[in-house]
C-alpha cells in the first residue's frame, strides 16, 4: 500500500541563513603535516573536535592539484567534518564536487581573521586590539571576542568583560566567566579540571564544554537561551542551571 502526500503538503523549504562555520586555512598540502598539527590541536582542545563542520580554504596553496580526499580523511579521523572547499583551481573544484563537498569562491582579501590566541602583549590589528589583564594564574579580557578569535587562559580562570560572538572561542584551564552574551564556543577545565564551570549573562552558545564533556546549542533547553546561567559537571553530564 503506497502513501501519497496531500497536494498542499511540502517536504522542505529553502531558507537563507548565516550559520557559524569554522574555516581551516591550509598553508600546506601535505596530509601528514596536517595530521601532526591536528593531533597537537586535539590534545589542547578535545571538545572542539567533536564532529565540527569545517570549510577547507586552499587559497594560500599554489597547487593546481590537491590530495583532497586524503586531507578530508585526515580531518575526519580527528573528528572534523569537511563540508566545503573555498578557493582553488578548477580541478580542485571538480574534486570537491566529486567528493560530495560544496565549493566557495575565494574570500575577499582582508575579511578573514585567524582562529588563534591573541596574547595581551602581541601587536594585533586595530580592530582586534583589546586590553587584557592577568589575575593570578588567570586572565581578564576586556571587550568583544570577535568571530574568528580564540582567547585562552592556559593556567587559570578566564573573565571576559564583554560578549563572545558566534564563531569565536574562549578556553580556560579553570572556569570561564562571560559578562555579556555568549554566542561562540566556551571550554572550561581544558586540562581536565572537573570543578571548573562556565558562567554567562546571556546564553546562546554554539558549544559548551567542561573537562571534555560538552553540549551543543541544539542540546540546550530552549527555556535557558538568552538567560544568565551556570554550567557545571554533574557526574559525567553537563548541568545547566539558571542564575536568576
Amino acid at each position: 500500500m503506497s502513501l501519497k502526500l496531500d497536494r498542499e503538503s511540502t517536504a522542505f523549504t529553502f531558507k537563507g541563513g548565516m550559520l557559524p562555520m569554522t574555516v581551516m586555512e591550509l598553508t600546506s598540502a601535505d596530509p601528514e603535516l596536517i595530521r601532526d598539527q591536528l593531533a597537537g590541536k586535539l590534545s589542547q582542545s578535545p571538545a572542539f573536535f567533536q564532529h565540527t563542520p569545517v570549510v577547507l580554504s586552499v587559497e594560500k596553496l599554489d597547487e593546481p592539484h590537491l590530495a583532497l580526499e586524503r586531507i578530508c580523511a585526515v580531518c575526519r579521523a580527528h573528528k572534523l567534518l569537511p563540508v566545503a572547499v573555498r578557493g582553488g583551481s578548477d580541478p580542485i573544484k571538480q574534486s570537491a564536487w566529486a567528493l560530495g563537498l560544496g565549493w566557495f569562491p575565494p574570500q575577499e582579501a582582508g575579511r578573514a581573521r585567524p582562529l588563534e590566541s591573541v596574547a595581551a602583549d602581541e601587536e594585533a590589528p586595530a580592530e582586534l586590539a583589546v586590553p587584557a589583564d592577568s589575575i593570578g594564574g588567570g586572565r581578564i579580557f576586556r571587550g568583544t571576542v570577535r568571530s574568528g578569535q580564540q582567547i585562552t587562559s592556559p593556567s587559570g580562570d578566564l573573565v571576559v568583560i564583554g560578549a563572545v560572538n558566534a564563531g569565536a572561542e574562549v578556553l580556560a584551564a579553570g572556569s570561564v566567566h562571560v559578562y555579556g552574551a555568549l554566542r561562540g564556543r566556551a571550554l572550561a577545565g581544558i586540562h581536565g579540571d572537573a570543578l571548573a564551570g562556565i558562567f554567562c549573562r546571556e546564553l546562546h552558545a554554539e558549544l559548551l564544554s567542561v573537562a571534555g564533556n560538552y553540549k551543543r546549542l541544539e542540546d540546550i533547553d530552549r527555556r535557558l537561551l538568552g538567560t544568565p546561567v551556570q554550567v557545571r559537571l554533574d557526574g559525567d553530564q553537563l548541568g545547566i542551571t539558571s542564575l536568576t
